[in-house]
């Protein structure tokens, strides 16, 4: 695998999906779950996804440097290295996208919503 980096790009697209979840809309006012769910994204905003994905692409990175190490030559440990550091940032993107979807969700079930979800 030359160029992984099309996982980090996944990724990063994933977490920019939309966060609102499914909601059952009998006798909600839709102009007022328009304002609760925009003021529950706002804070779902507040998740900090970059420092999420830089620590386990960091992690991801050692680990794959000492698979690398263990099984090959410094080339080996480089090549390692950098797909540990892709796999691991990609899987830190998804890990803060879960996080602020679970905000959102827990948000509007706080405000009396029904998530179906």
């Amino acid at each position: 695998m030359k160029n992984p980096s099309f996982l980090i790009a996944a990724a990063v697209l994933a977490g920019c999906a939309s966060r609102a979840p499914i909601v059952d809309t009998q006798g909600v006012d839709p102009l007022r779950y328009q304002q609760d769910l925009t003021q529950c994204q706002a804070y779902a905003d507040q998740v900090n996804t970059a420092a999420k994905t830089g620590q386990t692409a960091v992690g991801g990175a050692a680990l794959g440097a000492v698979i690398g190490a263990i099984t090959g030559n410094s080339t080996t440990v480089a090549r390692g290295a950098g797909v540990g550091g892709v796999i691991g940032g990609a899987k830190g993107a998804s890990s803060g996208a879960q996080e602020k979807q679970t905000v959102v969700r827990n948000c509007l079930r706080g405000r009396g919503y029904r998530v179906l979800n």
